[in-house]
């Protein structure tokens, strides 16, 4: 790299934590904070659904989704998800972050109102409709990983910057949280307003005609927090990486900084100098040898290890519910009301994610610039690989009434070392590894590749844990291995993780043009220098 543009980047890199830092966390933290709510509100729902509109008269069981129905309802903004971050992350290293990073957020909000107003004259018209919204809420989900990760960690200094982009991601732990406790609010606030009996007392009477509220009430309160922050978003500028690397416009970037930054920057650009008409005979391309050399192992990396973390995230995450009904913490439907069942699916959601999912994603947070990313994410297969076979060898054992509790602290200590662990270090290490040009491509490949295994777990799952025994299966589907032999499954899934862990370069500690070998190429090439006059400090930087 040549001196113009090095230095520039080099002041981001030493800059201090500052009021902005915390800003930009919260900017795009929000984001991820609805993500999380939308894509997890829906297992909260899910049976109230079945209840509603797939009732059959004369059954001994509440109606539930049929099962083609529930993993469209399940799998659908996942499919949508996969495709949002193939696309926007290509779009946010051809236009820019900024000019995208507003877009997403609208589609988020605007779908997420939709989802609570589908519509049809039958059953399957509504879920139909729904499903088209949840693709595209998806679609909008999508491109917001890679865009905040970029951006972020674009903004953040050399220092603190696995922090910084952890944080973003922790806010997924308030929105499940969230989630939990809006269906708790609105749930129990209906179970009181309307009461009704429970299912093995009057099967049509269980399921009130206003619990066809609850569900959208859930669903459409996703698009507040996001349009809270459209503003600030647009607000934001161009990050300085992707100015001076990609646009190769470092007066342009010593601009913005000084915007976010609490110092003043003025680029004196050389008028000879014209950074636009140089090359860069570095510039290679995503699919070019020269990429496969230097970062092909890399990105084998990182999307094995997500694609293998959301197999079993997920399918835990989505199904918590009917995990819970196994082991006997939530009671048989039939004993419940349509709305109380909500209630307690709610409630014990919100516990798994108050107690080991929100701990976990700060813990990353705390100790990731310390610990390293790679010492995190093998610790945290490790301990998953652990618990999980721990759940699954003795679960006979658990399902006894005298040690459910255990089984709910051993499930917890999954959850919380998959978020103290690969769920936050596999969103982090993609955004800093790979160059300017190609961060956020890459970083969304890799998300994509997480989300193709949350659809193998979503849709996988739905029947690999119903019972051996057809009397035992929900309605519609087949017999499956289990909960038992799935969660053996999943032991295996995270062990799988460990492996492909070693693929995955440690980047504590160093610049992003440094992880990415960018600070071996020309930017604008010549020998032509700039000042950059930091006034408030009585310094200039020479670039």
């Amino acid at each position: 790299m040549a001196r113009k543009g090095k230095e520039v980047l080099n002041a981001l890199d030493a800059a201090k934590t500052q009021m902005y830092h915390f800003t930009a966390i919260v900017i795009a933290g929000m984001g991820f904070f609805t993500d999380a709510y939308d894509l997890f509100s829906i297992s909260l729902v899910t049976k109230l659904l079945g209840r509603i509109y797939y009732h059959v008269d004369g059954s001994k069981k509440p109606g539930t989704l049929p099962p083609n129905v529930a993993a469209a309802v399940n799998g659908v903004a996942f499919c949508g998800t996969l495709a949002g971050q193939l696309f926007f992350g290509w779009l946010g290293d051809k236009l820019g972050r900024k000019k995208v990073y507003g877009i997403t957020l609208m589609v988020m909000v605007l779908c997420s109102l939709g989802s609570g107003l589908s519509f049809g004259h039958s059953s399957n018209g509504v879920m139909a409709t729904l499903c088209f919204f949840r693709f595209w809420l998806g679609f909008g989900i999508g491109g917001d990983y890679p865009l905040s990760a970029t951006i972020m960690s674009e903004y953040a200094n050399k220092k603190t910057r696995g922090a910084f982009i952890a944080a973003v991601f922790a806010m997924q732990g308030f929105g499940i949280l969230a989630g939990g406790i809006v269906s708790l609010i609105v749930s129990s606030a209906f179970d009181h307003a309307f009461d009704a009996p429970t299912y093995e007392v009057d099967p049509v009477g269980s399921t009130v005609p206003q619990a066809d509220y609850v569900w959208r009430i859930v669903l459409m309160f996703g698009a507040i927090p996001a349009l809270l922050t459209y503003y600030w978003r647009m607000k934001m500028p161009e990050t300085a990486r992707y100015t001076a690397l990609v646009a190769r416009n470092t007066k342009q970037a010593a601009a913005d900084m000084s915007k976010v930054l609490q110092v003043d920057l003025i680029a004196e650009e050389d008028p000879q100098t014209n950074p636009s008409s140089t090359s860069n005979p570095n510039s290679f391309g995503l699919f070019s040898k020269e990429f496969a050399r230097r970062h092909g192992l890399h990105l084998v990396g990182t999307t094995t290890t997500w694609f293998l973390l959301d197999i079993a995230y997920y399918s835990s995450n989505l199904f918590q519910k009917d995990i819970y009904s196994a082991i006997g913490w939530i009671p048989a439907a039939q004993t419940m009301n349509a709305v109380h069942e909500v209630y307690t699916v709610s409630r014990a959601q919100t516990l798994i994610a108050l107690c080991g999912t929100v701990p976990g994603y700060w813990f990353t947070v705390a100790l990731i610039d310390h610990l390293g990313r790679f010492f995190i994410q093998l610790m945290g297969f490790i301990f998953m690989t652990v618990f999980m076979f721990a759940l699954a060898i003795p679960y006979d054992h658990w399902r006894h009434r005298d040690n459910r509790i255990g089984f709910l602290v051993m499930y917890s200590l999954t959850m919380f070392f998959a978020n103290f662990g690969p769920n936050a270090t596999t969103f982090v290490v993609p955004a800093e590894i790979f160059p300017a040009r190609l961060r956020s491509t890459c970083h969304g490949i890799s998300a994509a590749s997480g989300k193709a295994g949350a659809i193998v777990g979503a849709f996988g799952f739905l029947y690999a844990a119903q019972s051996s025994d057809p009397e035992k299966t929900d309605a519609g589907y087949p017999p499956g291995i289990g909960v038992r032999n799935s969660l053996l499954m999943l032991g295996g899934v995270n062990f799988l993780g460990i492996v492909f862990t070693l693929l995955v370069p440690e980047s504590k500690g160093k610049s992003l043009e440094e992880l990415s070998r960018e600070d071996e190429e020309q930017i604008g090439g010549g020998d032509a220098t700039e000042m950059v006059n930091v006034e408030n400090s009585g310094r200039t930087v020479p670039v």
